[in-house]
């Protein structure tokens, strides 16, 4: 590989000659690898001659000390791929994403700490992200263009001025980067406030902006903080994100923002946020919390400029006739074979009940306390609490302490009360009879954690402090964590009972695969599994009816999806459909 220089002088230069960056985000991990050469070719297409992504450490060391960096983590393929493509690459490694991703990236067992502190000088966060850093840099290091390979900038914290302004904690960052062997010219990126930039800049690192409108103006202000730097927007919003209950999917205004793509690429450079979304697989969806808790949707579409599934849109053809002011539009040839496919109906096959397979599923841990998942090593998924009500003569008044996010409480397994979010702050009146050494059992859902803002502190999920009945305190728990990471442990003749959570399994056979789109109308609450991956959760408030199921996920022959319910709300059947409905 022919290694180059790439410098921050009053413009960007690529080997002693100007270069203009005209750059697109495509996020590896929300888009299954084989999928990554039609994505990338797509973008080179468009015109642009770079792509930018995240690093999500999260799913990088999802347990302390065990890294993963293979399949849909694979990113030294999925740069080599865009270098192959002739795209130049802009890594933002940060510890911190947010990115609508679940802890805005940061991993769960940081909270298993008492007193933990992020994003700042805290020395066991900063002793963590050193740990992170000594084996993603040795990954990243040999990728840099001055390696002969195609990173041209790398990225410090994110928009951390409009989270903090512990400057010796961006220096520190700054400074890890360099001694872990980042030789590229390094970038913040923040709102484009005078705040936000007074807040998040760095001496010697370029800024950035963050915004989706008003260019010129974002720009003037930017201007004051470059130092005679060029001005470049790293994340051009041309759409936004879904929230679970939030009304119909959100969408970006496309003449406004062809606009200010134009005038963006008069004035300085661009990246494009998102070129192609992808999807929140898992549980990996994050939340906003400012007055009440607002969950992300699995589909994590953007109203990007490809959709969730890749496909063409007109922000497509709008951009492209834009972009083809500023360079020459290369010819590419798609090299992917996408089709979508429409498999019908599905019956359920077999079902049981959640109660029922609880230590198929999980090994209780006892304590007089309930403990929260992250003090029982789990990060993400469901953990129920269960205890014997032997003191109780019945049930008036329940407040769960320390409780996120939703809660189904049961009495001898039969439903009681769920409460979400604000319900959980205040004492819920309730009425169940029951006979002595009747079970409690309350089943809670981390249903992402905040990836924004001051409550990322505070993102213990399950219960962390007590629960009261009737006023008083309860003892004496055990606890079940829940991730569904084995799931082939099911056993699913153990029986059922309508009403309780439960799980619903699905079989359908595949000559051809195709993309298709995992229909829920009529189910309630819950999460869905194809031959083990965990596909996202679902929930009849929408506004997403529908799921995205890549084709590579899929097997020739037998295929075995699995739903698992909280609410009791199901339907007899689910249907996989040609097109998608993300509201």
């Amino acid at each position: 590989m022919k290694k180059g220089v790439f410098e921050i002088r009053d413009d960007f230069y690529l080997n002693g000659k100007p270069f203009k960056i005209i750059s697109g985000a495509v996020h590896y991990f929300r888009i299954v690898p084989e999928y990554w050469r039609d994505r990338l070719e797509k973008l080179k297409a468009m015109g642009a001659n770079t792509v930018e992504t995240y690093v999500p450490w999260n799913m990088h060391e999802p347990q302390k000390g065990k890294f993963v960096f293979e399949g849909m983590l694979d990113i030294s393929r999925f740069i080599l791929l865009a270098q192959e493509l002739g795209l130049y690459v802009i890594v933002r490694p940060s510890p911190y994403i947010c990115a609508e991703w679940e802890f805005g990236g940061l991993p769960a067992w940081l909270l298993k700490e008492d007193g933990m502190r992020l994003r700042g000088c805290y020395e066991p966060f900063l002793e963590a992200v050193r740990e992170y850093y000594s084996v993603l840099f040795p990954i990243l290091v040999p990728l840099q263009i001055h390696h002969g390979g195609p990173v041209i900038l790398m990225q410090v914290e994110n928009e951390y001025g409009y989270y903090g302004d512990d400057t010796r904690y961006m220096e520190t960052m700054k400074q890890l980067m360099l001694d872990n062997g980042a030789e590229v010219p390094l970038v913040t990126s923040d709102g484009p406030m005078d705040e936000s930039l007074s807040c998040g800049r760095l001496s010697g690192v370029l800024p950035t902006g963050n915004f989706g409108s008003k260019t010129e103006e974002r720009f003037e202000v930017l201007k004051k903080y470059t130092e005679g730097g060029p001005l470049m927007c790293t994340e051009f919003w041309v759409g936004w994100f879904d929230h679970w209950g939030n009304g119909g999917h959100m969408r970006g205004n496309l003449e406004e923002s062809t606009k200010d793509l134009d005038k963006m690429l008069e004035m300085g450079h661009v990246n494009i946020y998102m070129f192609e979304g992808g999807t929140n697989f898992g549980f990996m969806n994050g939340s906003n919390y400012y007055d009440e808790l607002t969950p992300d949707v699995t589909s994590y579409d953007y109203d990007a400029v490809l959709t969730e599934a890749g496909d063409f849109t007109v922000k497509y053809e709008k951009y492209r006739e834009v972009i083809g002011k500023y360079t020459q539009l290369p010819q590419v040839t798609f090299s992917t074979d996408i089709k979508k496919k429409d498999y019908g109906a599905l019956k359920v096959q077999e079902k049981v009940s959640l109660f029922r397979v609880l230590d198929d599923l999980s090994t209780p841990v006892s304590n007089t306390f309930p403990i929260p998942m992250e003090k029982l090593d789990q990060s993400y998924g469901y953990i129920l609490y269960r205890s014997a009500l032997e003191r109780e003569q019945n049930l008036e008044k329940i407040r769960l302490w320390g409780a996120n996010d939703r809660a189904n409480i049961f009495v001898d397994q039969k439903p009681l009360i769920t409460l979400y979010d604000r319900e959980l702050l205040k004492e819920a009146e309730v009425k169940a009879d029951f006979e002595s050494g009747a079970l409690l059992d309350i089943l809670v859902e981390n249903m992402g954690r905040v990836n924004f803002g001051p409550l990322m502190e505070s993102q213990r999920k399950g219960i962390a402090g007590c629960v009261q009945l009737n006023g008083h305190m309860h003892y004496n728990w055990e606890m079940y964590t829940l991730p569904f990471n084995n799931l082939e442990k099911l056993d699913f003749s153990k029986g059922y009972e309508e009403g309780t959570p439960g799980f619903y399994k699905f079989v359908f056979e595949v000559e051809e695969a195709g993309d298709t789109f995992l229909d829920f109308g009529g189910w309630g609450k819950g999460c869905a599994f194809l031959n083990g991956f965990n596909l996202g959760r679902f929930w009849e408030i929408g506004p997403q009816k529908r799921l995205y199921i890549p084709a590579p996920l899929l097997k020739k022959g037998r295929n075995e999806i699995i739903l698992f319910e909280t609410d009791g709300k199901t339907a007899p059947e689910i249907s996989l459909k040609a097109e998608p409905d993300i509201g």
